[in-house]
């Protein structure tokens, strides 16, 4: 069985539990798009970990962890996630993590350009929010065809390997020197970073999409983590407010290296209220208080798992969220963090956008979305602690008229409900996975 795992708003829904849960059954758990320029967030009775380029399924001992042939790897920042993991005990080898050769790499100038754009932007107010971690570059230069894929790791001593690591550094030091005014790197320091790459990883580097089709074809449990959300999707996002890569599920089978794949099921993962990371359109922060967004943001930890920034945060916001739905084609609907609004006396919910008198309940990430405001109506709260509860019917009646209310404006049944930080906290209702 092959399961995707997607976000269906900007990111930071809590995909990282939900996978870290369906892993107690999976025998992988791949990441398919991206880098370590988002994190998942998993809680175990070991500690809290948060995993920027290392799938949520590496804390079960009996998973096979891949990074998939559409991510972009920075090698020095998985090392040192690594390193982090094994010191609270979990074992990382070749036989439980394996990298795909056709994944590609991060190179350490990727870097550099991002948080030199990102300063040269920011003078004229003009940042995109960047997480400053090199991942447009990586990805630009993949469809430049100037960077390394993993593979050529295990074969810089070739003629064709070189002969490309010379063209794109020439290339490179054309643009730092002359745009940014930097020093130009040198070829000998490029192959050694190079070959102490090839040295740490070799043993992990190896064709993961042959080794994903067996296990499906021996009826083993794949799951597929996208990172971030539908909103940061490339090409369906909030464009150019979103990722360097395809957030969606339906690239999820191509980004895993088994093309030839389609999703048996989806996963769509939802927060309880909204939160963003990153500049953009973001109409929820505009429903309520800057008081009541502080409240939520303190009451949520909403702090960016990647960066430590604090989230923008709102309302439930179901037009964007039945837009994430569509784009993500999700049968199964998980909504995380519906503890965080217990306290609450009353509950906010985003139902439309209005501008000039008109409502609209549709979104359009090419429209000028700032310039609606939020249609909000308001739900009562539960006022009381839901950590404890284990079935739809131990829930509050607020409660649960809050996700009724949520499944009528998606026009979905929401299957998973998320009560509590722990592995244990959260419910089931109707057929879930």
């Amino acid at each position: 069985m092959l399961i995707a795992v997607t976000g269906m708003n900007w990111g930071d829904e809590g995909k990282g539990r939900i996978i870290d849960l369906l892993a107690e059954s999976a025998d992988a758990v791949v990441r398919y798009q991206g880098g370590n320029n988002a994190g998942h967030t998993v809680v175990t009775e070991q500690g809290k970990f948060v995993l920027n380029l290392l799938p949520s399924g590496i804390l079960h001992p009996n998973v096979v962890c891949v990074l998939g042939d559409g991510m972009v790897v920075d090698l020095e920042h998985l090392v040192s996630e690594m390193e982090h993991i094994r010191e609270k005990g979990i074992q990382i080898t070749p036989e439980n993590l394996k990298l795909s050769a056709h994944a590609t790499i991060s190179m350490p100038w990727h870097r550099i350009q991002d948080e030199l754009e990102e300063d040269r932007l920011a003078q004229n107010g003009a940042a995109f929010g960047s997480t400053r971690r090199g991942i447009a570059y990586a990805y630009s230069d993949k469809y430049r065809k100037k960077t390394l894929r993993l593979g050529d790791l295990l074969h810089l001593q070739e003629e064709p390997v070189q002969r490309r690591l010379h063209t794109m550094l020439e290339a490179k030091n054309m643009e730092l020197s002359g745009c940014y005014h930097q020093e130009p790197m040198s070829y000998p320091a490029l192959l050694a970073w190079c070959e102490d790459q090839a040295k740490r990883f070799s043993p992990y580097i190896c064709d993961t999409g042959s080794y994903l089709e067996e296990m499906l074809s021996e009826g083993k449990q794949v799951v597929l983590e996208a990172q971030l959300g539908a909103m940061r999707d490339i090409d369906y996002g909030i464009f150019p407010y979103t990722s360097s890569s395809s957030t969606i599920a339906a690239y999820g089978p191509i980004g895993a290296g088994i093309p030839e794949r389609t999703p048996d099921h989806v996963v769509g993962v939802l927060k309880a209220y909204s939160t963003c990371v990153g500049a953009g359109p973001f109409a929820a922060e505009h429903a309520m208080s800057e008081a009541w967004m502080e409240t939520l943001r303190q009451a949520g930890g909403e702090y960016g798992a990647a960066t430590g920034r604090p989230r923008r945060v709102g309302p439930f916001d179901a037009v964007a969220s039945r837009y994430g739905l569509k784009c993500q084609n999700a049968d199964k609907i998980a909504l995380t963090k519906l503890d965080v609004l217990s306290a609450m006396k009353e509950i906010p919910i985003i139902t439309g956008y209005q501008r000039d008198g008109h409502i609209t309940e549709s979104f359009d990430p090419m429209d000028n979305l700032d310039s609606y405001t939020p249609v909000v109506e308001y739900l009562p709260g539960w006022q009381k602690d839901i950590s404890g509860c284990r079935s739809w019917e131990e829930l509050p009646d607020e409660a649960r008229s809050y996700v009724e209310f949520l499944e009528h404006q998606l026009n979905h049944e929401i299957q998973f409900v998320s009560v509590g930080a722990k592995r244990e906290e959260y419910l089931v209702k109707g057929e879930w996975l």
